[in-house]
C-alpha cells in the first residue's frame, strides 16, 4: 500500500520538528506502519557546515541518525492498526554506525523499517545510503504520548 501525497504532508505535519530541523525532503516509498524510504539534499547552505570541517564540510553523524528517526517517525505515523502517535521523539539509539559522510550535493536515501511497538515505544532499523554506499546503520527507539487507549 502507498501512500498519497496528502497523507505524507499530514505525517511530516505531526512530526514534532519544526521545518529549519526536518532532515527528510520528500518520501519515496511508504508502507504506512511498517517501513518507508525518505530522501534528503545536502544543499550546502546549512549553517552547521560552515563550521563542521570548512575547508571540506560533512554533514554532522549525528544529524544522519536525526534524518533516520525522522523517516522512522513518519512510517510509524501512518500505521493503519493505530490512530496518530502525537509528539514522537527519539529516546534511544543502539548499534549505530556511521560508515560514511554526506557532503553538499549529496542525495540522502533513508530507510526505516518499524521492527516492534510496546505501548508508547517504537523500534525500528534505520539506514542511510549516499548513492550505493551505505553511510549510517542504526537500531532507534522513538517514543510519544502513544495512540489514544494505551499508555
Amino acid at each position: 500500500m502507498s501512500a498519497t501525497p496528502d497523507i505524507l504532508r499530514l505525517a511530516f505535519q505531526l512530526l514534532p520538528h519544526g521545518p529549519e530541523f526536518r532532515f527528510v525532503d520528500r518520501m519515496v516509498s511508504l508502507t504506512p506502519g511498517r517501513k518507508g524510504v525518505g530522501e534528503y539534499r545536502v544543499r550546502g547552505d546549512e549553517y552547521y557546515l560552515r563550521g563542521h570541517l570548512p575547508d571540506e564540510p560533512i554533514l554532522p553523524g549525528v544529524l544522519l541518525v536525526e534524518a533516520a528517526a525522522q523517516v522512522a517517525g513518519v512510517v510509524a505515523q501512518e500505521d493503519p492498526a493505530d490512530p496518530t502517535w502525537p509528539r514522537l521523539k527519539l529516546t534511544a539509539l543502539r548499534a549505530v554506525k556511521i560508515l560514511g559522510s554526506a557532503r553538499p550535493g549529496d542525495v540522502l536515501r533513508i530507510e526505516a523499517v518499524i521492527t516492534g511497538c510496546l505501548g508508547s515505544l517504537i523500534q525500528a532499523e534505520a539506514a542511510v545510503f549516499v548513492a550505493d554506499a551505505k553511510v549510517l546503520s542504526a537500531e532507534l527507539t522513538l517514543s510519544g504520548n502513544g495512540p489514544p487507549g494505551k499508555p
